[in-house]
């Protein structure tokens, strides 16, 4: 019979071993690398939060006095003092996961938080997925993380009825102890971890779960478990790693996306202080991947990056050395006008409907190449250890999976001779799903005799990220004599890189930049062409906060906002018609996902009614502006109210979110704290930062040129609110991000009647008068 993944998670093992001495290395690696083999030794607790000087040591079996502890699976352990150990899987990114996954198992366990300690687990196949992207952490794990509670509650209930040679139904978990309710005994959990220990694992789908009506935890507002390490400077990142005779790399790489060392002056780099090796590595093709470079080894970060100041290498620059954004938007301006483009959804007939109709609108919007800029420039920790040929990585990464793949492919090292820590990461925002900088500290750690920490620069950061897909939108829309949207016209011209697949060469777009014939409102026009073409680049693409849906939103609701005003109609009203009268819309292809109308419209009716749309009379340079997105499963609308003085100084006063993700918000604190990071995130994104290509290169370097929104100007009063469905429980750290940019902008043309079709918000003067 087939093996559930739950199934799998919950198997534990009768092994009662009483060794307590450190394990062997290549015995601790095969332990970490198995699914959980003993009663007593919980796998992933290898990195110790607290003291990162102690990292690569490792877990032992825990006993109290001798008494084996209560492990019911691979993610909890009870000690005979009645302390919980529970392991967080996912990689904490900021999102708060590492909190909030924990708190479901800790609910259903029916234990006190405050004896609860939470541990990062390393990459493990006893884990499942362990990969923090797309907003799919929680939904992944939720109905499976109850039942991992439920289960060891289960058994600890059985351990106390055993115990007292009682009925099991008239005992209950109740606060971390089991109480008898005729006698009101209790045994706390500690007493029963030994016993509890015995017992066979039930099947999961046997246990009992709470009533989401009794939950006692989930719902409220707990503090991020790593909160006060993170205030007060404790070492918790992977730019944080310390291991004894640890060395520092630096890795240049040719400013031009492609290109190849030719020569560098080695021999000098090699006699500066500090300095213990320098050497060129050939690398790849794959621009996701090992990108050829010069590494500089020395004996603390800031010898390696004084002496790469003195690096100077000649570099072949390749075929993308002539490229630069201007003629970018050359080429698509031309390639809007011609003739074949991938249709990819075509209803109706939209061309037709467009010449018939009362009202037609045009208009082109653009977007640039962005940086994922996360505060913690990327970085790993490598240990090759050639008597065994394994490789030990401490990195903070959102996909160790992928990460471990990749240095496995690319350095012909078999998997499970590589070992991964996951630590901390300093931001994400999809950047660390992309394993690069994994694979150079793998790449460099093979000619090092010692543990080496490779350190990204700012400028590295910045000009060798893998980027937001720049992208241009020729948009028409056409309205009948009602002021009804008839159709719909979208040529979508993307960037794509050069891939081979199956012996084929082939243009790939990059992550985000594939437009989907379901996007909003595709399946909802009567008429309704949409098109795609993509420009050949050489620059490096990769998932960024809300993948696709973080541009699309602007495009498609700023220019529904200039259709809905063009046809005299309240914007509300008018997007309220579009989503029109069906429950379900059905969705097709790859992305295609039912689109619950319901659920949209029902956030839409509720922002307007939290923000006071269209109840309000503001004065000119006043205006609010209202835009919805469906995007990771979350159903989100927002209204902003903004300021333009007549100078053209925007100033966002109030921003209105109503999200519906479901039947359940698990940790409250950190839900409102995604929807307010994504609505700063979102305003920073639509004001300031641009990258501008030229001679195949990046130009800016660091915040100086690559500005962030600073606290000024955030807006004062961000208001969140969660509807209550039953619909399945998902993640938030995406969904929340979309709308921004289109409400703000739509409040800005409500303000001074000006439209901003390109971004950054820079770009348009926004003075009136």
């Amino acid at each position: 019979m087939k093996t559930s993944s739950l199934e799998k998670l919950l198997r534990v093992s009768t092994s009662t071993s009483s060794d307590t001495t450190p394990a062997s290395s290549s015995r601790r690696r095969f332990l970490r690398h198995s699914a959980l083999t003993s009663t007593g030794l919980v796998l992933g607790l290898y990195v110790n939060a607290g003291n990162a000087d102690q990292i690569a040591k490792p877990a032992t079996r825990s006993t109290t006095a001798g008494i084996a502890d209560f492990t019911p699976n691979a993610f909890i352990r009870i000690a005979a003092d009645g302390s919980v150990t529970l392991i967080s899987k996912q990689p904490e990114i900021g999102q708060g996961i590492k909190t909030s996954l924990p708190m479901v198992i800790a609910e259903e366990l029916e234990v006190n938080w405050k004896d609860v300690r939470i541990v990062q687990g390393d990459l493990n196949p006893a884990y499942g997925n362990q990969s923090a992207g797309g907003s799919t952490s929680t939904p992944n794990n939720y109905n499976d993380f109850h039942r991992l509670g439920a289960t060891a509650r289960t058994m600890l209930v059985d351990a106390a009825a055993q115990t007292w040679g009682v009925p099991v139904n008239e005992c209950k978990a109740v606060s971390s102890k089991v109480l008898h309710t005729p006698s009101q005994r209790t045994l706390g959990y500690g007493a029963l971890a030994a016993k509890a220990a015995t017992l066979p694992v039930p099947d999961p789908k046997s246990v009992i779960l709470k009533d989401p009506s009794n939950y006692q935890l989930l719902g409220t507002r707990i503090g991020g478990v790593d909160n006060a390490a993170v205030v007060s400077g404790k070492p918790l990142f992977g730019i944080d790693v310390k291991l004894p005779g640890m060395l520092y790399a630096v890795y240049e790489k040719c400013p031009v996306f492609g290109g190849k060392v030719i020569s560098a002056n080695l021999d000098v780099i090699k006699t500066l202080p500090g300095v213990r090796d320098a050497f060129k590595i050939e690398g790849t093709s794959n621009l996701n991947g090992l990108v050829p470079g010069i590494a500089i080894i020395a004996t603390s970060t800031w010898a390696a990056f004084s002496a790469r100041k003195q690096l100077k290498v000649i570099w072949d620059e390749g075929v993308y050395a002539k490229q630069s954004w201007s003629e970018f938007a050359t080429q698509a301006q031309t390639q809007s006008t011609q003739a074949g483009a991938t249709i990819l959804r075509k209803d109706g007939d939209a061309v037709a409907a467009l010449a018939h109709a009362s009202k037609t609108v045009e208009a082109a919007y653009s977007y640039p190449f962005i940086s994922h800029a996360s505060i913690e420039p990327q970085n790993c920790t490598a240990w090759w250890k050639p008597e065994e040929g394994s490789l030990e990585l401490w990195a903070p990464t959102q996909n160790p999976g992928a990460g471990q793949n990749l240095v496995a492919t690319t350095l012909n090292i078999p998997k499970e001779k590589i070992l991964m820590h996951i630590t901390r990461s300093g931001g994400g925002f999809g950047r660390r799903l992309s394993s690069d900088y994994v694979v150079e500290a793998a790449a460099i750690a093979q000619k090092v005799t010692a543990p080496v920490k490779l350190t990204w620069s700012r400028e590295d950061d910045i000009q060798h990220d893998h980027f937001r897909a720049g992208g241009f939108h020729f948009l028409r829309g056409g309205i009948d004599a009602k002021g009804k949207l008839i159709a719909w016209h979208n040529h979508f011209v993307t960037f794509a890189n050069r891939v081979n697949r199956e012996g084929k060469s082939i243009l790939q777009p990059g992550s985000g930049g594939s437009l989907s014939g379901d996007e909003f409102p595709g399946r909802w026009v009567e008429n309704c062409l949409l098109e795609q073409t993509p420009i050949e680049c050489g620059i490096p693409m990769g998932p960024w906060r809300a993948p696709g849906s973080n541009v699309f939103a602007w495009v498609f609701h700023s220019f529904i906002d200039e259709l809905a005003h063009a046809a005299g109609r309240d914007p509300l009203a008018f997007r309220l018609e579009i989503l029109g009268d069906k429950e379900i819309i059905a969705g097709t292809g790859e992305r295609g996902q039912p689109y619950h109308v319901g659920r949209m419209k029902h956030v839409l009716q509720e922002v307007a009614e939290k923000s006071g749309w269209g109840k309000k009379t503001f004065p000119r340079g006043q205006g609010q502006g209202i835009a919805f997105h469906f995007s990771h499963r979350g159903y989100i609308a927002q209204v902003a109210e903004v300021t333009v003085s007549k100078k053209g100084e925007l100033k966002v006063d109030r921003v209105v979110v109503v999200s519906d993700i479901g039947a359940q918000i698990v940790n409250l604190s950190g839900a409102e704290n995604q929807v307010q990071g994504s609505v700063i995130d979102g305003l920073s994104t639509l004001m300031y930062p641009e990258l501008t290509v030229e001679r195949g290169r990046i130009t800016q370097s660091n915040f100086h040129d690559y500005p962030l929104l600073r606290i000024a100007d955030t807006p004062p009063k961000v208001e969140v609110h969660f509807l209550k469905t039953d619909f399945p429980v998902t993640g938030l750290g995406e969904p929340a991000f979309p709308p921004l940019a289109p409400a703000v902008c739509n409040a800005i043309f409500a303000a001074t009647g000006k439209r901003v079709r390109q971004l950054p918000l820079t770009h348009t003067d926004l003075s009136w008068s």
